[in-house]
């Protein structure tokens, strides 16, 4: 439950970015469609997020067509993760097979840059 509330707020914080920064407006602008999501392996817990620079859409679950995936090993390693996210963190989680990413790592990249500015 926590992690379904956490994923939730992200998106909350993802509008409220759009809306107040103007850096983030620009990255965003830059990218013109952005979609992503995230999920435990077992697609317990899913939401994913279509980021765009006219509105900003989040839901659960997650669908096949997304740019970018980060999948955590369980429900308490992606809370984990996402209460300190950082370029460490991504490293160590990918490492350690507590992470696994499904995309293109420029995607993650693209994402790294978007949530610096929350």
């Amino acid at each position: 439950m926590k992690l379904k509330l956490m994923l939730w707020w992200l998106g909350v914080m993802l509008k409220r970015a759009r809306a107040r920064k103007t850096e983030f407006r620009d990255t965003l602008a830059r990218f013109e469609r952005f979609d992503w999501g995230v999920a435990t392996e077992d697609l317990s817990v899913a939401r994913h997020y279509r980021m765009r620079p006219q509105t900003i859409e989040s839901h659960a679950g997650l669908p096949v067509d997304l740019a970018l995936e980060l999948r955590f090993r369980d429900a308490e390693s992606a809370t984990q993760f996402l209460r300190k996210p950082s370029q460490r963190a991504f490293r160590t989680g990918l490492f350690d097979g507590r992470l696994r990413l499904v995309g293109d790592s420029r995607d993650l990249e693209r994402l790294q840059s978007l949530l610096k500015h929350l």
